[in-house]
């Protein structure tokens, strides 16, 4: 063998080069951060349900797909301050950036699917119940 082939064989022995991950979409990150926020907002809520500025937040039940949800990105960012509660500061801020994505770098990338504004303030939970297998 050849000490050319070497490098060569040992190129191949060593297998495929590791596949550099697909950079997320504007799709992919409107939802990602939605549901980020959507969940950051359930955690404010339950440590910290005595603070009054946290109790008087807007809802934040997002659902990219329903129209009305700009509406309800602008209404939260500007619902009064909270100075006792630096996770609203970190929250507002990620809402303002997910509406900036949703209102100007992703919009042509956006389908709305619903306008139903009522549906971002109570949504619909979904459960799974099992069968009942009684004779």
């Amino acid at each position: 063998m050849t000490p050319q082939l070497l490098p060569l064989l040992l190129l191949l022995l060593a297998g495929p080069p590791t596949a550099q991950p697909v950079p997320p979409t504007c799709y992919s990150r409107m939802l990602a951060l939605s549901r980020e926020i959507t969940a950051d907002f359930q955690s404010l809520q339950a440590t910290e349900p005595s603070e009054l500025c946290v109790r008087y937040l807007p809802r934040l039940y997002l659902d990219i797909h329903n129209y009305c949800v700009l509406a309800k990105l602008r209404d939260f960012v500007a619902s009064p301050q909270c100075w006792k509660v630096a996770q609203v500061d970190a929250l507002k801020d990620k809402v303002r950036k997910l509406y900036t994505i949703m209102n100007s770098f992703c919009r042509r990338d956006l389908v709305f699917l619903s306008d139903d504004c009522n549906a971002l303030e109570y949504p619909i939970l979904v459960t799974t119940v099992l069968p009942d297998h009684q004779s």
